[in-house]
């Protein structure tokens, strides 16, 4: 073992003076078999496969111990599965057939650079649709009943958008998915086959004869920071650098989604230009700092144009970290409008197509726009995404849930953005809500309440009609065809003006980063791939740092539900991959 780990005070080192030992006793002058660096939802995934395959694992991260499970932890939990039991219950009729049209109609794959990708999709929906569930069920694993329909499109059939409800919410919310990886991984721990590296910085790939081999990099000195906020950067006091040697080594270390400097580097033409201001929907160290390391090494990234952020982020009036950003999951009877107060066009409603609600709002010229609404709307509509957020669901509190969820009153998490929030407010009259949203905004733009009006008394026109040709309550009569929107997702349509459904609600919604579409190009054996086509050789990614597989298996748009499960196939896939590689 290099002796600059000899001196690392930060932490005791006798768990990989043991792994080198019986590696050195094969022949091999190695630290591990295999190198995870980052542990997140796919680090664990793929350090699990690999030790459980008998190799030996070396898991780094620069957070401390308490942010283990990474973006995933604070996330809703939501999954995709194609035609599972809860749909079928449900009488929701889904197939692999229809899941691939929609996949594919949503991805929009137009580059030469997006076969890999494009076959990565094909085995992530084959998956969702055979053995991701029976997978992560042996584990221990339970989604909530309920089956949501995310991101509905309401474009053609062959168009963007989830034909069919698919998003499967964890029992647990986040910190349910991570539960099970984080179980597989601390037992490979307690049988001496891996070792948590907490506080290890990478700075570099090392490589040998064009071979990855190791890391090299820096001790951080320890931090107790609580999760998700930022930690120091400061090397330990002594002995801070190290380098560490393996057969293999897989990088998970996430996307830029931290980093607003490199999201708007990498903003496309096709948005518009980027936000002057955005929020964040990760921590401070989702900031590509990885990628860019791995590109050093030789690894291509494609794709770097393609992203997802939402357009429905709000102040969180809670931080955990800087410019901390919560996304309203909406339903679809909120009056979505411009920062102009002009009403947004059809099909741009409410969780329906995030990325073309996202250019639309770019060419306004503003950074904000408005959801305008009823308390009926809100108690029914709106979830907040994030494990902390839906505290009934992330205990496993099934009475708590059916109180929140059912109970008629605005759960208790999304009241507290109502009294609390910088982007809400509240009027018993339209003249006094919009006098409300000019003051939080200072009247740039400033809204006319004669607009506003008009478009909502337009609206409340058609809102009691059964019939009528106002393409949102149109698809909100669609939606609650659905038994799972009717019982707990979608309010009754109403008037907005309707005293009885009062007080009224606006709300300020922002830009929120959130995913890195493309990244690392890989192989089907999630290998990192060169710029002309060949393997770095002993180099292998998953997770959001690759595209969630190949560099960009989603294309330009998500069906959502599939940023989890594409850390989970994709590490799944380069653990094994790894582990096969360094057998013998």
């Amino acid at each position: 073992m290099n002796e600059t780990l000899r001196r690392a005070g930060a932490l005791s080192w006798a768990g990989v003076n043991t792994l080198g030992q019986s590696l050195r006793k094969r022949g091999l002058d190695i630290d591990a078999d295999v190198i995870v660096v980052g542990a997140g939802l796919a680090g664990l995934a793929a350090a699990a496969e690999a030790a459980e395959a008998g190799r030996t694992v070396l898991l780094l991260d620069q957070e401390p111990e308490q942010s283990l499970g990474g973006q995933a932890w604070w996330s809703f939990g939501g999954l995709f599965f194609v035609d599972s039991p809860e749909q079928r219950r449900l009488r929701i009729k889904d197939s692999l057939d229809l899941a691939w049209q929609d996949w594919t109609g949503t991805a929009g794959f137009d580059r030469p650079e997006d076969e890999l990708p494009r076959r990565w999709a094909r085995a992530y929906v084959e998956w969702a649709a055979t053995e991701k569930r029976s997978w992560l069920r042996q584990m221990g694993h339970r989604v909530v009943p309920v089956v949501g329909w995310a991101e509905r499109g309401g474009d053609q059939a062959t168009g963007h958008g989830n034909s069919v409800p698919r998003f499967h919410i964890t029992w647990g919310t986040g910190p349910g998915v991570v539960e099970p990886f984080e179980r597989r991984v601390r037992a490979a721990a307690a049988d001496g086959r891996l070792k948590f590296l907490f506080r290890h910085r990478v700075d570099a790939l090392t490589m040998t004869n064009g071979v990855v081999d190791g890391v090299a990099g820096t001790v951080l000195e320890p931090s107790d920071a609580p999760r998700g906020t930022p930690s120091s950067r400061t090397p330990a006091a002594q002995g801070s650098a190290f380098e560490l040697r393996a057969q293999a080594v897989i990088v998970t270390s996430g996307g830029i989604g931290g980093n607003h400097d490199l999201v708007r580097k990498a903003w496309p033409e096709r948005l518009g230009s980027p936000p002057a201001r955005m929020l964040s929907g990760v921590p401070a160290h989702v900031d590509g700092r990885m990628i860019e390391i791995t590109e050093q090494a030789g690894g291509q990234v494609i794709n770097r144009d393609r992203m997802w952020h939402y357009v429905e982020g709000i102040t969180n009036w809670n931080p955990v970290w800087p410019l901390h950003g919560i996304r309203i999951l909406p339903g679809p009877s909120s009056l979505w409008l411009d920062a102009t107060g002009r009403r947004l066009p059809g099909p741009l409603y409410p969780g329906f197509d995030t990325l073309g609600t996202l250019a639309h709002l770019r060419g306004t010229g503003y950074d904000h726009s408005w959801f305008i609404l009823t308390r009926k709307i809100i108690a029914r509509e709106f979830a907040l995404s994030g494990s902390e957020q839906n505290p009934d669901l992330t205990g496993r509190d099934r009475r708590a849930m059916l109180t929140s969820r059912f109970g008629g009153r605005v759960p208790g998490p999304v009241q507290a953005f109502v009294d609390r929030g910088a982007d809400f407010v509240t009027g018993r009259s339209l003249a006094g809500l919009v006098d409300g949203m000019n003051t939080i905004t200072g009247g740039a733009p400033r809204l006319d309440v004669a607009t506003v009006r008009a478009e909502v008394v337009a609206r409340d026109r058609e809102a009691m009609n059964p019939f009528g040709k106002d393409g949102q309550l149109i698809a909100v009569r669609g939606a609650r065809a659905y038994l799972g929107d009717r019982l707990m997702r979608v309010a009754r349509p109403h008037r907005l003006l309707d005293p009885a459904a009062g007080p009224l609600i606006a709300v300020r919604l922002h830009v929120l980063t959130r995913k890195t579409l493309g990244g690392l190009h890989t192989d089907l054996s999630a290998r990192v791939l060169r710029s002309d086509g060949n393997p770095v050789p002993g180099l292998y990614a998953a997770g959001e740092a690759a595209g969630f597989g190949g560099g960009g298996m989603h294309g330009y748009r998500s069906l959502e539900g599939t940023f989890l499960g594409g850390c989970l196939f994709s590490g799944r896939t380069a653990g094994r991959a790894a582990a096969a590689a360094t057998a013998g």
